[in-house]
């Protein structure tokens, strides 16, 4: 079955603020809703093998057999490395920028999830929405007055929609890293997957700046294509009023090299140091924080719902 994705609702207008024009009420006009395929995505590999956690106790991780998740993360990280370039990226920026694959609700896309099956994690029976919550509601209960914090704990993983919309899973998930430059040591599988990336055989691209300048800022840094870009997009395409600080975190939380391993500050502009201690703030409740302790989903929506009318109301484009 291919249920039907990002229906326009009856009546739902777009937020106000939106660089888009308000929703129509003449269903001919709309964009046909994409279908949604149910995708087996299998565990994002960046939760799985960094040079940061290799040291980590098995227990603190997922427990896989050890031999198949190696070939299976490996061959994710060979596909990202080799395929990922400046051409690449530019081209989904192309692809995926314009937002026109989907009209729905922020809260409709968190629940689309539920459509990503996990297939390196057969024992685990629950939807992907839940880990959504369970990260909004351990920002919540550490950080209440920030409630901008709380919607984005909800909504950091959304732009994996794009793997229901076609979108192999390295160009989705996994560890980012910036194009044009130096692959950096601390990127995963670093020595071992880059040999077949064009750009790598690119004296344009093999410096420390390669096309940057000293500290250029991230914000003008071409990352490695995946949710985390795609889903800044919508919202700035959106005109979402989330603050700077979530838009960092939504942005750049699998920026792996540099907010956990201390890479590529050259590129770095003062607003992106302001910026870090966020980053990795919000990185400790997008980690490990799925358990067997399920939130009450129906309950939560309520609440999450007026974040969703305060910051990104309405219908969005996607």
């Amino acid at each position: 079955m291919n249920p039907t994705f990002g229906r326009m609702k009856a009546g739902g207008g777009r937020g106000r603020g939106s660089i888009c024009s308000p929703a129509r009420h003449d269903t001919a006009a709309r964009p046909q809703p994409l279908k949604m395929d149910v995708v087996h995505l299998g565990q994002d590999p960046s939760l799985v093998y960094r040079p940061n956690t290799e040291n980590k106790d098995k227990e603190e991780y997922r427990n896989f057999e050890t031999g198949s998740l190696i070939d299976r993360v490996f061959n994710t990280y060979k596909l990202m490395h080799t395929n990922q370039t400046v051409d690449f990226v530019k081209q989904k920026h192309s692809t995926w920028s314009s937002c026109d694959h989907a009209e729905m609700g922020v809260m409709e896309a968190v629940m689309s999830l539920d459509k990503l099956v996990d297939e390196s994690d057969p024992d685990v029976d629950f939807p992907n929405s839940f880990h959504a919550f369970q990260t909004a509601e351990g920002i919540r209960k550490e950080h209440p007055d920030e409630d901008w914090f709380h919607l984005v704990g909800l909504i950091h993983d959304v732009g994996k929609t794009m793997a229901l919309w076609g979108e192999p899973q390295w160009a989705v998930v996994g560890d980012t890293f910036p194009v044009g430059c130096k692959f950096q040591d601390s990127i995963v599988f670093r020595d071992s997957t880059f040999q077949e990336n064009p750009d790598s055989k690119n004296n344009a691209y093999n410096s420390e700046l390669g096309i940057y300048t000293a500290n250029c800022g991230l914000e003008d840094v071409l990352m490695s294509w995946g949710h985390d870009e795609y889903l800044y997009r919508v919202m700035k395409f959106n005109k979402c009023s989330i603050p700077d600080e979530g838009l960092y975190m939504i942005r750049f939380h699998s920026f792996y090299p540099w907010h956990s391993q201390g890479d590529y500050m050259h590129l770095c502009s003062q607003k992106d140091l302001r910026m870090l201690p966020w980053v990795q703030q919000f990185n400790k409740f997008d980690l490990y924080t799925k358990t067997t302790d399920l939130p009450d989903v129906e309950k939560l929506k309520p609440y999450y719902q007026s974040l969703i009318d305060k910051y990104c109301p309405g219908i969005l484009k996607w």
